[in-house]
C-alpha cells in the first residue's frame, strides 16, 4: 500500500530553546520536541526516567481497599488464589502476585484458564473449584473488569474478590471488595496506560510498601509483550527492567533467553516481543498457559530448560498452525471479490484453531490495509478475534453490534468476540455499516510521520548513540524516523532470505548501506543507478566487521 510522508511541524525557537538549557545535539531537541515535551523539566524526565517518578500506588482507586483485604486475608491465614490470563502480560502478573503472596507467608495458590477449553476471563466454573479449595479471596490479573456474575457467583460462594485488570469496563464494575483499574470511572491515575502486570507491581508495592524490583524483569517482559503506550510509568519500568531480563537470576528466563538463542545480545522491546513474547504465548495458545507460568517460576535450572524446551515446541506448532490459517484465509478473501472490497474484513472458517486467530487477523490487516475479523466456528459456535490501526476503535465496533454477539471485548487495536454462525453474516454487514460511518471520507492512508530530514553525511553512529538516549522504543514511542532525498543507488540491489531487500546508497560523497526487512516483493525491481527518496530508522552493521551505522528502510520512492 502507498504511503504518505508527512514531516513533523518545525518548532526552531522551542528546539534551540532545549538544546542551549540542555546542552543537547539539535537533532535531539528536534526528536524531544517532536514527542511534546517542551520543557527542560519534561526532557530530563523523558531522556533519563527514575524508578523514583514512579507513583504512588494509593493513586488508584479502592487501592486502600484491596491492600487492607489482602493484610486481613494473611492475618486469619487464608487461602488466596491468583486467577490471570492466559497471554504474557497476565502470565507474568499471575508471577508477581504470587510469588509476592509467598513472600508474605500467604497460602496461595494460582490458576490460569485454558484458552481453548475455558475461554478468556473470570469463569463460572472456578467458583465450585475455589470452593473446594477452601479459598478465602480470590485476585484476578489482568482480567475480571467485566465479570460481573461470576463476581456475584464468588460472592454468594462466600469468596471474597479483588480486581486487577487494564481493560475498558463495558458497563457496571462488578461487586467485588476492590477493583484497581485505571480506566474505572472517578479512577484519575496519572499513568493510566499501564499493562497488567504493571498493575499487579503497583498492587505488590502498596502492599510492601516499595516498588518490587526483586521482580522488575517480569513486569518489564508482561508491559513490552501486551504492546502498550512506553510513555509515563511504561517508560520508567521498560527502560530499566530491560537489562533485568538479560542479567536476571530467574532460571526461567535464562532458559527461555538460552531456547530463543539471544545470549549476549542487547536486550531491546523488539527482541522481547519477538522472541521471548511469542515463545511465552504459544503455550497458551497451543495449550495451557499454566506452563509459561510453571517456567517464570521455576529456580531449577534443569527443570526451567525442560519446560523451555516445551515452549519452543509449542512455538514451532504455532507457527505451521498460523501460516495455514493465514493461507485459507487469503484464498477466502480472494475468492470472494465482496470480502477484498469490504472496509473491514471478516472472514471464518469451521475449525480454524482459536489460538492463531490473533495472530492470523493481525497478516491480514497489514496486508490489505484494513481492520481485520478472524473467526473459528465450531458446533454453531464462532469465535473471533479482530486486529486494527489507529483511527478505528475495534471495540466500539463490536459493541456497536452487541446485539448480535455472545460476548465481546478488548481494546482499540485488538479485541474479542463469540457469535452465533448464522449471524456472522449480519455482523459483517453491520460491521462494515459501522466502519463506512467511520471512514467516511474514504479509507485512510497509510501515513508515515517523518521526524526529521537528514544529509546522508549525518548517518553515523555519533547520531546512533544520540538517538539512543530517546529509548526504548516501541508502542508511544516510535523510533525516529527520517528521511533523506535524491540518494543515488550504488550497488545492485539483492533480496536476500526471509524477503530482505539490501543495498548501498551515495549522495557523492558518503555511502551508507540499507536494508529493508519484508521489502524485497515490493521493491524488488529497484536498480543500480537509480535516483531515490528514502525513509528510515537507524540501525547497526555489525556483520563480521566493526560497528557501523546502517539504514533501516521503511519506504522508498523514485526521486523526482
Amino acid at each position: 500500500m502507498p504511503k504518505k510522508w508527512r514531516l513533523k511541524v518545525a518548532r526552531p525557537e522551542l528546539q534551540a530553546e532545549l538544546a542551549g538549557e540542555l546542552a543537547l545535539s539539535p537533532i535531539v531537541a528536534k526528536l524531544l520536541v517532536n514527542r511534546g515535551i517542551a520543557t527542560a523539566d519534561q526532557a530530563n524526565s523523558f531522556l533519563k526516567p527514575e524508578l523514583a517518578g514512579l507513583h504512588d500506588p494509593f493513586l488508584l482507586k479502592d487501592m486502600g481497599k484491596a491492600v487492607d483485604r489482602l493484610k486481613l486475608a494473611r492475618e486469619r491465614g487464608e487461602t488466596v488464589l491468583v486467577y490471570g490470563d492466559y497471554d504474557v502480560d497476565g502470565v507474568t502478573s499471575t508471577a508477581v502476585v504470587y510469588r509476592a503472596l509467598k513472600k508474605a507467608g500467604i497460602q496461595a495458590m494460582s490458576y490460569i484458564p485454558h484458552r481453548m477449553e475455558e475461554g478468556y476471563g473470570l469463569n463460572y466454573e472456578i467458583v465450585p473449584l475455589a470452593k473446594e479449595w477452601g479459598v478465602g479471596l480470590l485476585i484476578t490479573v489482568d482480567c475480571g473488569i467485566a465479570s460481573v456474575g461470576e463476581v456475584q457467583a464468588l460472592n454468594e460462594a462466600g469468596i471474597d474478590t479483588i480486581i486487577i485488570d487494564h481493560h475498558e469496563p463495558e458497563g457496571p464494575v462488578p461487586a467485588a471488595s476492590a477493583v484497581i483499574d485505571p480506566k474505572q470511572q472517578d479512577c484519575h491515575y496519572p499513568s493510566p496506560q499501564l499493562a497488567g502486570v504493571g498493575l499487579a507491581s503497583k498492587f505488590v508495592q502498596a502492599f510492601e510498601g516499595e516498588f518490587p524490583l526483586r521482580d522488575l524483569d517480569l513486569v518489564t517482559l508482561g508491559t513490552v509483550a501486551d504492546v502498550v503506550a512506553l510513555t509515563g510509568e511504561n517508560r520508567i519500568i521498560v527502560r530499566h527492567g530491560l537489562s533485568r531480563i538479560a542479567s536476571s537470576p530467574k532460571a526461567g528466563l535464562q532458559a527461555l533467553i538460552e531456547i530463543a538463542r539471544i545470549r549476549g545480545k542487547a536486550m531491546t522491546p523488539q527482541l522481547v516481543g519477538f522472541s521471548l513474547g511469542p515463545r511465552l504465548n504459544a503455550a497458551g495458545r497451543m495449550g495451557s498457559a499454566a506452563t509459561s507460568l510453571e517456567l517464570l517460576l521455576c529456580d531449577v535450572p534443569a527443570d526451567a530448560a525442560a519446560l523451555a524446551q516445551v515452549l519452543e515446541a509449542h512455538n514451532k506448532d504455532r507457527q505451521k498452525l498460523q501460516g495455514a490459517v493465514v493461507d485459507e484465509a487469503v484464498d477466502i478473501i480472494e475468492g470472494v471479490e465482496l470480502l477484498s472490497g469490504d472496509s473491514i474484513i471478516v472472514v471464518y472458517k469451521e475449525g480454524w484453531h482459536k489460538g492463531v486467530l490473533g495472530i492470523a487477523a493481525s497478516k491480514i490487516m497489514e496486508k490489505y490495509g484494513r481492520p481485520a475479523v478472524v473467526i473459528s466456528t465450531q458446533e454453531g459456535m464462532g469465535v473471533g478475534s479482530g486486529r486494527s490501526f489507529q483511527g478505528f476503535h475495534l471495540n466500539e465496533a463490536f459493541a456497536h453490534c452487541a446485539e448480535l454477539l455472545e460476548g465481546f471485548g478488548g481494546h482499540q487495536r485488538a479485541a474479542g468476540l463469540r457469535v452465533k454462525d448464522h449471524a456472522i453474516v449480519e455482523l459483517r454487514q453491520k460491521l462494515n455499516a459501522f466502519a463506512a460511518t467511520v471512514f467516511a471520507g474514504g479509507m485512510p492512508e497509510q501515513v508515515l510521520e517523518i521526524d526529521c530530514e537528514l544529509p546522508l553525511a549525518l548517518v553515523s553512529m555519533d547520531l546512533v548513540a544520540m538517538v539512543e538516549a530517546l529509548e526504548p522504543f516501541g508502542e508511544g514511542n516510535p523510533a525516529p524516523l527520517f528521511a533523506t532525498r535524491r540518494l543515488i543507488i550504488k550497488s545492485k540491489p539483492q533480496v536476500m532470505g526471509k524477503d530482505t531487500l539490501k543495498f548501498w546508497v551515495t549522495d557523492g560523497k558518503t555511502t551508507v548501506s540499507a536494508v529493508g526487512f519484508g521489502m524485497g516483493a515490493e521493491f524488488g525491481d529497484l536498480r543500480m543507478g537509480q535516483a531515490v527518496d528514502i525513509a528510515y530508522t537507524l540501525g547497526i552493521d555489525d556483520w563480521n566487521k566493526a560497528p557501523q551505522a546502517q539504514i533501516m528502510l521503511k519506504d522508498i520512492r523514485s526521486a523526482k
